[in-house]
């Protein structure tokens, strides 16, 4: 696929994706999520792609909502099948890829732009950076997911407060409450983000995959977390890449792992 609104490129094993509609301060429209579920498709079988490294273009925004001109004459059926597709296609195949996904939030995150930055499993914001869900506004709630992972993210109390007030926030309030994982000062922000995901590339691949199962599975109703933690551990004594990192720890020398 052909992209337009999204910028891709590989570098040192990561995946870099920038929305690039920085004209409509990068809002999600129907393609540009299209382009999404394609890139997030491709990363989960691509050899040579370890993490991936999400932004948006400009100065402004990461993502600042979704495109309202293109869904503002819905019918209700129609609203539930946009939600329904983008949460199965691009949100949750974010949280549940098996590499990991790091936000980095340059500017607005609103809406389906902070839906989007909190299905990645890491999420750094420029000190710049105003995050929210101004859904209510419009007669909506948010649809892809917001409503479930600000509330994992945050607590109840903190969530509903977002959600029902629409009001933003600032980046350093976002840290406080466990919404951001870091604030950097907004022109260091892309050297950080690379700086955690080149940590997380030198680990072993199939225990970083293994790692986000067992981390999703304290949400997901009616699996046992521990369980899939224990099953997860032993599986990691069948592969390469632990007789690997177990030798490299007794010889007193550096892992080099190739996810096998």
């Amino acid at each position: 696929m052909i992209y337009q609104n999204i910028l891709t490129g590989i570098k040192n094993e990561i995946l870099y994706i920038t929305i690039n509609r920085e004209k409509k301060l990068n809002a999600l429209n129907k393609d540009t999520l299209t382009e999404l579920a394609d890139v997030i498709a491709f990363v989960q079988t691509s050899d040579e792609v370890k993490a991936v490294l999400l932004t948006g273009a400009g100065e402004k925004a990461f993502v600042a909502g979704a495109d309202i001109s293109e869904f503002s004459s819905y019918t209700a059926e129609q609203g539930e099948a946009l939600a329904r597709n983008g949460q199965i296609t691009v949100f949750d195949a974010i949280e549940n890829s098996s590499k990991p996904f790091l936000a980095a939030i340059n500017g607005f995150a609103l809406g389906g732009g902070l839906e989007l930055a909190m299905a990645c499993h890491i999420r750094l914001a420029a000190d710049t950076a105003k995050l929210g869900l101004p859904e209510v506004t419009l007669g909506l709630i948010p649809g892809y997911g917001g409503t479930q992972r600000l509330t994992q993210l945050v607590g109840k109390g903190r969530a509903a407060e977002m959600i029902m007030t629409a009001e933003m926030i600032t980046a350093e309030r976002a840290e406080k409450i466990g919404l951001v994982n870091h604030v950097v000062a907004a022109g260091d922000l892309i050297s950080r983000s690379e700086e955690i995901l080149n940590k997380i590339r030198q680990r072993a691949p199939l225990a970083i995959s293994a790692a986000i199962r067992a981390v999703n599975a304290v949400y997901c109703e009616g699996i046992n977390g521990f369980e899939t933690e224990i099953q997860e551990f032993g599986k990691r004594f069948g592969n390469e890449d632990f007789n690997e990192g177990v030798s490299a720890f007794l010889e007193k020398r550096a892992p080099v792992f190739k996810g096998r």
